[in-house]
């Protein structure tokens, strides 16, 4: 199992918007990758509704991991974007 922790970078958090994001590319993957906040059990990362129960604001640590490396390094790095930004 490959893990990662990584820093929320949305401004707001992994709220709607940046949960249906990460969440349409995890769809798309080869392995299943799960989010968590340290401490409390991971989510499906293709669920933007899991993501959302999650709580993660702007600068609060998560953690990807998964089986697959690449598929991993993908969702951490979607994480680590501000994904509201235009």
């Amino acid at each position: 199992m490959h893990t990662r922790t990584v820093v929320v970078g949305s401004a707001v958090g992994l709220h709607a918007r940046p949960a249906a994001i990460i969440s349409e590319v995890a769809g798309d993957l080869d392995s299943e990758v799960l989010i968590g906040v340290p401490g409390d059990e991971a989510v499906d990362a293709s669920s933007a509704l899991l993501i959302m129960t999650l709580g993660a604001g702007n600068g609060d640590q998560v953690e990807v991991s998964g089986e697959n490396e690449a598929d991993v390094e993908k969702i951490a790095t979607l994480v680590e974007q501000d994904l509201d930004a235009e």
